[in-house]
């Protein structure tokens, strides 16, 4: 189901812990599948658990409790807006009804052309830099304001078309 590169980035993370713990590694290994597939499916979630030698529940539970997994398909650009109380307060709901309006999805939505699926984020440890979101879980954007959102929108879409 995954790629041989992957299977070695999931080993690479088995190796940390001690033989007798594999399952450890659950976290990183869903990460990598996601990284690969682009969402966590329930195949996916099944061969990690059989590749970690652990009941799939067991996986599904790491995978449904922890936001920066998918569990459903996404767009090519996932971009989570921290919603929590301190960047609520310095602009997170205002750049989150912007990229609403924008984008003419809500949250939980993805755009008719498979790119951007927005998302509510959970505290992202940079209060003092907000509004701050997410995009694909890697890139953090700080000081969010709607010429910033206009701009990484943009540049976004151009990077949609060109792949």
């Amino acid at each position: 189901m995954l790629s041989e590169q992957a299977l070695k980035e999931i080993d690479r993370n088995v190796a940390k812990y001690p033989t007798d713990q594999k399952q450890s590694a659950v976290m990183a290994a869903l990460a990598v599948a996601q990284g690969e597939i682009g969402w966590v499916s329930p195949e996916a979630m099944q061969f990690v658990a059989d590749y970690l030698g652990m009941p799939a529940v067991a996986v599904q539970e790491v995978a449904t409790f922890y936001n920066m997994y998918d569990t459903k398909p996404v767009g090519k650009f996932k971009l989570a807006v921290c919603t929590n109380l301190p960047c609520a307060l310095s602009g997170g709901e205002r750049a989150g009804d912007y990229l609403k309006q924008k984008l003419g999805i809500d949250y939980n939505e993805t755009t008719a052309d498979g790119l951007f699926t927005l998302k509510e984020g959970e505290c992202m440890g940079a209060c003092g830099d907000a509004p701050v979101m997410l995009v694909n879980n890697q890139t953090m954007c700080s000081w969010m304001s709607n010429d910033k959102l206009d701009a990484l929108i943009s540049d976004l879409k151009s990077k949609g078309a060109a792949k």
